[in-house]
């Protein structure tokens, strides 16, 4: 067996998921109102091992979501699956936020998955029918004119948070705007199995999350 731990912290959505290979043997998450993944994370990483009498000693490797997404919710992901990782001795893998949110859809056609930053900004990356990269990751303001390259072509998938404001902008007979708006821990298997046979691991003392743009602090008011 080549067990492996996934966590996905970057959204609100706090999941875990026990894989085997690539494929999923138990998912515990939970999308609140707030982030809750401080009080959550680590209750689901001992429930989802106890309910499928797994120690933590039988696991090959930790996998964990990399961003882009909140600041908060990736340092509490990042933070966990490093102290795993060290404290077991095993194998640190990486997963792109984006490209394992992109792989909810199944559909033949262009796969746009966002999630939202401030304002009208998203993060956000193309993918093709076949979930591979055209545009790789980046930052953008989001108006009418966003994405007609691949609109005017055929059927665009938008999924991810960021949804909800961007289909009151963009308007295209083309838009397919999707209920996914969280990434989640179980479409994790795929590319952290890839990783692991291909020994792509992480540098446990090095490791930061993939925030794409600087942390701003915003005061409460």
């Amino acid at each position: 067996m080549s067990l492996i731990l996934n966590i996905e912290t970057s959204t609100k959505n706090c999941s875990v998921a026990l894989s085997n290979q690539d494929n999923i043997v138990d998912v515990l998450e939970y999308a609140g109102a707030g982030y809750s993944h401080a009080e959550k994370l680590h209750v689901f990483i001992e429930q989802i091992l106890s309910d499928n009498d797994i120690s933590l000693q039988d696991l090959a490797a930790i996998s964990v979501s990399k961003g882009p997404g909140s600041y908060t919710g990736l340092r509490i992901g990042v933070s966990t699956a490093k102290a795993l990782a060290y404290a077991l001795q095993i194998p640190l893998i990486s997963v792109s936020t984006l490209m394992h949110l992109g792989y909810k859809i199944k559909e033949k056609a262009y796969i746009i998955p966002m999630i939202d930053a401030r304002r009208m900004e998203v993060y956000s990356m193309v993918l093709d029918k076949n979930h591979k990269t055209i545009r790789d990751i980046q930052a953008e303001i989001i108006d009418k004119t966003s994405f007609r390259e691949f609109l005017d072509k055929e059927k665009v998938y938008f999924l991810g948070d960021a949804v909800p404001k961007i289909k009151e902008v963009i308007n295209h007979p083309n838009a397919v705007f999707t209920d996914y708006l969280y990434p989640s821990a179980k479409e994790m298997a795929k590319f952290s199995y890839e990783k692991f046979l291909a020994k792509d691991f992480e540098d446990v003392a090095y490791f930061e999350p993939f925030y794409l743009k600087d942390f701003i602090a915003v005061k409460k008011r």
